[in-house]
Formats: structure tokens, C-alpha cells, sequence
């Protein structure tokens, strides 16, 4: 088998293994309404495959230094968020999408000309999510009309997550592990929900889920800065085993803080 080949079975298969974290997710977040949905949406979904092939692709200070150029992307994700969120309160899916999008690229390449230390990447977090937390949080509470699933959702999701791995993985060994950290947190899932969910049942109950998800994705960061700090001092495979179980703890707690609140309200 010639090395092309090699190479190329082995990114389908990785696309493939991507996908199937996405469909799987999906079908949880849909079935479990809102806030739990909004949970799912940020656990590593596209980035956690990213960064596991590209740890079987390259040493562990590749990874380390991916994830400082990381960190400050997730405090860009959360400003691509309220972006998305006020303006769809009265604009549609191109205005509010894009607009969001286009705030984020142009953040990634302000981020892609500094060299991030952890303090830094940490800073950056702190002042991004203590802004756009207290402005996400009127807009978290809104009726959910009911969201019929339609056969190309979840194909969808799965093929962008899938592209999007293939493109960090296939380019990661010429654009190098700053580049990389970047195309890794490019926050497919939220694109996804709002291409899919913002014409069918508008743009309020839309930005609803991405407010939602304003805690889990500062989870998220932490996840990273753990990532950061384990993978230089055991390598790769335990730092991103503690990075998926900052995740997964972060957003269990969020999930019994809120059922007690309700539980307390009721």
C-alpha cells in the first residue's frame, strides 16, 4: 500500500470516527431540550478528535503550544456568541451568522499574530466571559417551540465536523501547532445550530441555546488551560484525558446546580 494511500483511508477513518461523536451528541442534545442541549453542544465535540489525531500525529509540545493558541480562541468563540445573540433577536440567519462569523475570523487572525503564554490565554478568557456573560444572560429564557428533526441535520453536522478535522489533521504537519489550535476551536457546533435551528423556529429561540451555553464554554476553557499544563508535565494521552474530564465534570455540575434551582423554584 503506497504511503498516499495510507494516508488517505486514515483520514476517512478519522473523519468518520468525528462524525460519529457528532451524531451521537446531536441525538442527546435533541432529545434533552435547551440547557441540556446547550451543555452537549460544548463538550469537545470537533475540537476533542482534532486533538487526539493530532496527538497520534505529533509530539507532546506540539499539543501544548496548539492548546495556548487555543485558549484565547475560546474567549473569541464567546464574543462570536453574543454577537450571534443580540442581532438575531431582529435580523435573520445571513445578518446574524455572518456577522458572527466574520467578528471571529477576524479576532482568530489578531490572535494568530501574538505568541500566548498561559497567563495571557487565562487573561483573555477572563475578560471575554466576564463581559459577555452578564449581556447573554436576558436572553437564556425564552419558550421553545417544538423543533421537528429533519433527515439531513445530523449528516450536516457530521460532515462539517468531519471536514473541519480533516483540514486540522491534513495540514497541521506545514501550518504548525499555533495554526493548528486555531482550525481546531473554529466553533463548528454553534455554526451548525444556527445555520440549522435559525430557520425553522427563528431566531430568539435560536440564540436561547447559544446564551445557554455560555457556562459550559468557559468550562471549556479551563478544559484547555488543563490540557496545557498536564500534556507538558505527563504528555499527551493524560492531558487530554483530564482536558475531557474538566468537560465532562464542569458540565455535570452546571446540570446539577440548574435541576436544583428549579427544584428549589418549583
Amino acid at each position: 500500500m503506497s504511503a498516499d494511500l495510507s494516508f488517505i483511508i486514515f483520514l476517512v477513518l478519522r473523519m468518520a470516527v468525528a462524525a460519529a461523536f457528532v451524531v451521537t451528541a446531536s441525538i442527546i442534545a435533541e432529545r434533552s431540550g435547551p440547557v441540556i442541549g446547550a451543555l452537549v453542544a460544548t463538550l469537545p465535540i470537533s475540537a476533542g478528535p482534532s486533538y487526539v489525531f493530532l496527538a497520534l500525529d505529533h509530539d507532546a509540545a506540539f499539543i501544548a503550544q496548539g492548546a495556548l493558541a487555543s485558549l484565547p480562541i475560546n474567549g473569541a468563540t464567546i464574543v462570536l456568541g453574543l454577537i450571534y445573540v443580540v442581532l438575531a433577536q431582529r435580523h435573520g440567519l445571513a445578518v446574524s451568522c455572518g456577522a458572527a462569523v466574520a467578528v471571529w475570523i477576524v479576532l482568530a487572525s489578531i490572535i494568530r499574530m501574538f505568541d500566548w503564554s498561559l497567563t495571557a490565554g487565562l487573561a483573555v478568557n477572563l475578560v471575554a466571559f466576564g463581559i459577555c456573560i452578564p449581556l447573554l444572560a436576558r436572553y437564556r429564557h425564552v419558550k421553545m417551540p417544538l423543533v421537528t428533526r429533519r433527515w439531513y441535520d445530523v449528516p450536516f453536522r457530521a460532515s462539517l465536523v468531519a471536514t473541519l478535522v480533516a483540514i486540522v489533521v491534513s495540514t497541521s504537519g506545514w501550518v504548525g501547532p499555533k495554526v493548528s489550535g486555531i482550525i481546531a476551536l473554529y466553533p463548528i457546533v454553534f455554526t451548525s445550530m444556527m445555520i440549522i435551528l435559525h430557520p425553522r423556529i427563528g431566531g430568539p429561540p435560536t440564540a436561547a441555546v447559544l446564551a445557554n451555553a455560555a457556562w459550559g464554554l468557559l468550562g471549556f476553557g479551563m478544559a484547555i488551560a488543563v490540557m496545557h499544563v498536564a500534556v507538558v508535565q505527563f504528555g499527551s494521552v493524560i492531558g487530554l484525558s483530564f482536558a475531557l474530564a474538566t468537560c465532562v465534570i464542569w458540565n455535570l455540575t452546571l446540570w446539577w446546580s440548574g435541576t436544583r434551582k428549579r427544584r428549589a423554584g418549583a
